[in-house]
């Protein structure tokens, strides 16, 4: 068990790493990756959720009662932030159906538990990351869809109900799972959380790599107009946070777990998403993979950068 703790260690430690190398290897050399079928998307994804119900418990929740202000915040920030980004830039670089309808479907996601690594790893408020990201989370059903059908209703079709039972399936059915099973199997669920990491970027690579490789070559043709958009709506996720948080006068760790929040999206929830509810449009599930890709890069860069500032 200690050798396996280490093995997660180490694919935590290096998880953008590791994510760059299969990204590369899955664009360049599709073939090394063509074996993993889009079908498995959705169940990787429901055991990266599954993963996140382990870890949880009652006193991840607690801060929703103490302090609701926080997490009213971050749920504000999250569905208003990031849609409204991601809208703005699909107009600016004049994105076409498919992709724009990847990047909004980025955009109306909520945080990913990357978030919550990114968090600890920048000294920030890691109880209010967790907390925010597991009401997001829970929202996401509802505001998910919702907003998707706002911002894309006069370009392409949105079937609403069904994008709500889509996450309901992939990502509130095994968090629940997971948060149960750690409640009622305390003591083994302890041993497994510290493998957990290996799986969640094992499971995030296969997902990318499916994603990546299948498109290979329209990616190489689009590639570098959706890593602008990309790059730009991950950075000013980063800096809006951050502003929201100086001008509300947070302390520093809480304006360090808001900026991050904001800025990191459940890209595999949006690369899931893109495939079950826009089955014509094979781009849409592009920008979610880029941006799995990027945000483990930027994340990585951004807590180096915040763990200096105390």
């Amino acid at each position: 068990m200690n050798f396996l703790r280490k093995v997660s260690e180490a694919f935590g430690r290096y998880m953008a790493a590791i994510v760059v190398v299969v990204t590369l290897l899955a664009l360049f050399v599709p073939q090394s990756s063509l074996w993993i079928q889009t079908g498995w998307i959705t169940p990787l994804l429901m055991i990266i959720m599954f993963g996140m119900g382990l870890t949880l418990d009652f006193k991840d929740f607690a801060l929703v009662f103490t302090k609701p202000k926080y997490i009213l915040l971050g749920c504000l920030a999250q569905f208003v932030i990031m849609p409204a980004l991601a809208y703005g830039l699909s107009v600016a670089f004049a994105l076409d159906v498919a992709l724009m309808a990847g990047v909004i479907l980025v955009g109306t996601c909520p945080g990913g538990t990357s978030s919550n690594v990114i968090t600890y790893l920048s000294k920030g408020d890691v109880a209010l990351s967790v907390g925010m990201t597991s009401v997001n989370t829970l929202l996401a059903p509802f505001l998910t869809p919702a907003i998707t059908y706002m911002l894309l209703r006069t370009t392409v079709h949105v079937d609403i109900f069904a994008m709500f039972m889509s996450i309901v399936q992939v990502v509130i059915v095994p968090i629940v799972l997971g948060f149960v099973i750690n409640k009622l199997f305390a003591k083994i669920t302890r041993a497994l959380v510290d493998v957990l990491p290996a799986v969640s970027v094992t499971a995030i690579c296969m997902i990318v790599a499916c994603v990546v490789s299948h498109n290979a070559a329209r990616i190489l043709s689009t590639g570098w107009l959706v890593f602008a958009v990309v790059f730009l709506h991950n950075m000013l996720g980063y800096f809006c946070g951050f502003l929201l948080g100086k001008i509300l006068r947070l302390d520093i760790p809480k304006t360090k777990a808001l900026s991050i929040e904001v800025g990191m999206q459940n890209s595999g929830l949006a690369t899931s998403l893109a495939g079950s509810s826009f089955p014509d449009l094979a781009m849409a599930t592009v920008p979610g993979a880029i941006f799995s890709v990027w945000h483990n890069i930027s994340g990585a860069l951004l807590a180096s950068v915040y763990r200096r500032w105390e």
